[in-house]
């Protein structure tokens, strides 16, 4: 059963940047499509973004031009630089992803627990 370890959230001030991660780790074949949701206090969880296997991202048009999403297949871990962040940035953030655990089986999605990211001065 694979896991998901987020890590890299915190308190920025407005205009700051940070960097999350997320591993997968546990007994699985391979990881698909991995990505980051967002959660602010009283709203629905967001997409953010998004990227396959062979690198092809997706950003929310909220963060396009101040956040990047990058993965390491390798190392079974996905990354989302955020760039001159806003209050409006605040939230939890959860990784998801396509979790295949053996060959030619069907992706599951998997979530991590969160991370908060918090934007104030």
């Amino acid at each position: 059963q694979a896991q998901l370890v987020e890590s890299g959230g915190g308190l920025v001030q407005p205009g700051g940047s940070l960097v999350l991660s997320c591993r997968a780790t546990g007994d699985f074949f391979q990881t698909g499509t991995m990505g980051w949701y967002r959660q602010a206090p009283g709203k629905q969880r967001e997409f953010v973004a998004s990227m396959t296997r062979g690198e092809n991202a997706k950003h929310a048009d909220s963060v396009k031009g101040r956040f990047a999403i990058s993965r390491d297949n390798a190392k079974n871990t996905v990354f989302l630089q955020m760039n001159d962040l806003t209050p409006e940035d605040t939230a939890i953030y959860y990784c998801n992803a396509d979790i295949i655990r053996r060959i030619g089986g069907t992706p599951l999605t998997s979530w991590g627990l969160g991370t908060q990211v918090s934007v104030s001065s």
